[in-house]
């Protein structure tokens, strides 16, 4: 058990350390982007949303990828499974059900899931951040 703990401790780490890149680059271009343009107009705040969340969902398709390599590195799927999917399900944690991991590795996908619930609420708290910030009055 503490094996698989500190295996997905390990990629939950990584994860977060691509999703803080990933968060600075956003936080960052919204702010530079706003103090450069600080338009409240419609299509300007849609564009900036835009970004914003095209950012995130490509942060969080990365860090499903991790999981993926990190599935195929301890054979935590039987074999002909697309890690990919099993990945995509627990880190969203749709939880489908239809594939179930080795008895070994079976802590991954919970782990999985509680990554992808913290990561997902970090996004959350970004994109109200971006909203608020594209929203705010010139000084």
């Amino acid at each position: 058990m503490l094996r698989q703990i500190a295996f997905a401790s390990a990629v939950s780490l990584a994860n977060i350390a691509i999703h803080a890149a990933a968060m600075a680059l956003v936080i960052g271009a919204a702010r530079a982007t706003t103090a450069r343009w600080p338009s409240a107009s419609t299509s300007h705040l849609v564009a900036v949303m835009m970004a914003t969340v095209a950012v995130l969902m490509a942060a969080h398709s990365c860090e499903v990828m991790v999981w993926s390599l990190a599935y195929a590195l301890v054979d935590v799927v039987p074999e002909g499974t697309d890690r990919v999917y099993f990945a995509f399900v627990n880190f969203t944690t749709l939880g489908y059900g239809d594939i179930v991991p080795v008895a070994r590795w079976r802590l991954l996908g919970p782990m999985t899931a509680m990554n992808g619930v913290l990561l997902f609420g970090w996004s959350t708290a970004v994109i109200f951040e971006v909203l608020r910030t594209a929203l705010r009055k010139p000084a």
